[in-house]
């Protein structure tokens, strides 16, 4: 059973079909699958393409509660219903996001899932994959080569070296690159400024990369980038700097989605991959519209609770892709709703039916404002085996309260074997055409209301707060023409609020913006809010210490 069983020992025991299969499901011809090794592919442009007119099948988001160190199994879930679909005879594609590397070394993890609910090959997947992570990096350090070399070769463009904005990444947690300062040691290096580092899943050129429906769209984003601004605050674009061309031309190969399969060879695109927390979470819409092409049912997720995956999914990803989710499943363990109530993490073996009734009020509000983007909801419990059935049946009764139903899911121990309920509640709630889907805000609505709007109603805040500079930025913004663009929340994950400590269900909180920064490329403007940094930093006992090569040349410790 799964329990004597690593995730790592489950994926290297997996019996992979060759990727070529895999794409015969979907009904893709070998000439259009570009391999990488045997048990991966990326789909070619000109099949996406030929595949536009035809219809779309049903599009099932899964989302969360927020996360807690107890761990949600939120893209074990997907994996899962993907499987179980699939099982119930509905031809199923998975949609989700490829792993970023700081997370992997430093205490996350990977993103293929776990136990007997998991897309291989997990290695691959979890490390360099089809490099579409390093030429996302390369490409938006491209951009910031260009601009000080642009400035030292006498600055034809005017650019105010106090407001250069774009940043460079790197995709790996380093907080010691935060702030630092370039171009020292004279003459010959150019001009000293001050400039800084973001992690790769935090570029505008990762969130163009997951916005653009094809290769031109991609190109023309690319050169929509405001990297800095003159004196006379006019802004500088990256096609100012003539480097879209070439940054599109890095990006060709990555723009194109990667093909895997889950442990039950089913299919699954695995592509672009934003942070949920300081980006806007989601796997990208060329494979997301794929998928519907070549599938009854895909089953995505977005990143984090859905008060920032969710949110951002329907409010960014569908209203500009014209994507209309039929339906959402929203993941909770009863561990969680414990440590929501109030139990520590060494504490959550014994039974304790009360913190599981107190804990649930979070996932309540999730329930809540799913429903408040008007699409139909079910709750899937994610079964530990230490869960007891009173704990069970209080989460249960909880969410029947809500007028929700809750299915529990046994998917990591037992496959698609353990999901079919929540599989058939799924085509129920699909079929049944109750999604009246739409965004919260209009796009006319002003920016800073835009952002008051999700605090108040999605985060049930009293009001958002910000600085006179931060209103002014939005303000010039709005008559620059960039008032119509939705906002991408850059929050803490852990709770409603900007506290990571405050649990549970928080109400009349205020949510400082601190900061705000405008992707013109990629159609949002990004607002930050309370601590949350776009560069992570590593904890004390990073999870690269447990990462090697055993004897017969495997990797351990990657999860």
């Amino acid at each position: 059973m799964a329990e004597h069983k690593s995730d790592i020992e489950i994926a290297r025991a997996a019996k992979k079909k060759p990727i070529q299969d895999i794409g015969a499901k979907l009904g893709i011809p070998l000439e259009h699958l570009i391999p990488y090794g045997h048990d991966k592919a990326k789909v070619s442009a000109a099949f996406i393409a030929s595949k536009q007119k035809e219809k779309d099948g049903k599009l099932i988001l899964v989302t969360a509660i927020n996360p807690t160190p107890a761990g949600e199994g939120k893209t074990t879930t997907t994996v899962g219903l993907g499987d179980g679909l699939n099982r119930i005879g509905k031809r199923a594609v998975i949609c989700i996001r490829e792993a970023s590397l700081g997370p992997n070394f430093g205490v996350k993890g990977g993103a293929a899932g776990g136990g007997y609910a998991q897309i291989v090959p997990m290695e691959d997947m979890n490390l360099h994959f089809t490099g579409d992570f390093h030429a996302i990096t390369t490409a938006h350090n491209l951009l910031s080569a260009l601009i000080d070399n642009h400035i030292y070769w006498g600055n034809e463009l005017g650019i105010d070296t106090r407001r250069v904005v774009w940043r460079r990444v790197m995709d790996m947690n380093d907080r010691a690159l935060r702030e630092i300062v370039c171009s020292l040691g004279g003459a010959a290096n150019g001009f000293p400024r001050e400039a800084g580092f973001d992690i790769t899943v935090a570029s505008e050129v990762m969130a163009i990369l997951c916005l653009a429906r094809d290769l031109k769209d991609l190109q023309k984003r690319l050169g929509d980038i405001i990297v800095a601004y003159r004196r006379d605050k006019s802004p500088v674009f990256a096609r100012d700097l003539k480097a879209d061309g070439a940054m599109a031309v890095l990006l060709k190969d990555a723009v194109q989605p990667n093909l895997v399969q889950t442990l039950e060879n089913n299919p699954a695109f695995v592509h672009g991959g934003p942070f949920a927390n300081i980006a806007h979470g989601c796997n990208s819409v060329i494979a997301t519209t794929t998928a519907l092409k070549l599938g009854d049912y895909v089953v995505t997720e977005a990143g984090f609770g859905a008060d920032l995956g969710a949110e951002k999914f329907f409010d960014i990803k569908c209203r500009k892709a014209g994507l209309k989710p039929a339906a959402a499943v929203i993941v909770a363990t009863v561990r969680a709703m414990k440590m929501n109530g109030g139990v520590k993490k060494e504490d959550l073996g014994p039974e304790n039916v009360e913190a599981v009734k107190k804990g649930c009020s979070n996932l309540g509000r999730h329930v809540e404002n799913v429903k408040q983007f008007g699409v139909p909801a079910v709750v899937a419990i994610n079964h530990f085996v230490s869960d007891t059935e009173a704990e069970i049946q209080a989460m249960k009764d909880y969410v029947a309260s809500l007028g929700t139903e809750a299915i529990v899911c046994k998917h990591w121990a037992h496959g698609s074997a353990g999901i079919e309920e929540l599989a058939h509640k799924v085509v129920e709630l699909a079929e049944g055409g109750a999604s009246q889907f739409s965004p919260l805000y209009p796009d006319d609505m002003r920016l800073f209301e835009k952002i008051n709007t999700i605090v108040k109603r999605i985060y049930r805040g009293s009001e958002a707060i910000a600085d006179k500079s931060v209103r002014d930025q939005l303000a010039a913004w709005e008559a620059a023409g960039y008032g119509n663009l939705p906002v991408c929340m850059a929050k803490t994950q852990y709770s409603f609020s900007t506290d990571p400590n405050l649990r549970g269900a928080p109400t009349g909180h205020v949510v400082p913006v601190r900061e705000v920064r405008l992707s013109a490329g990629a159609g949002f403007i990004v607002a930050i809010c309370g601590e949350i940094m776009t560069m992570p930093g590593l904890p004390k006992s990073p999870s690269s210490e447990r990462i090697y090569l055993n004897e017969k040349g495997e990797i351990e410790g990657l999860f």
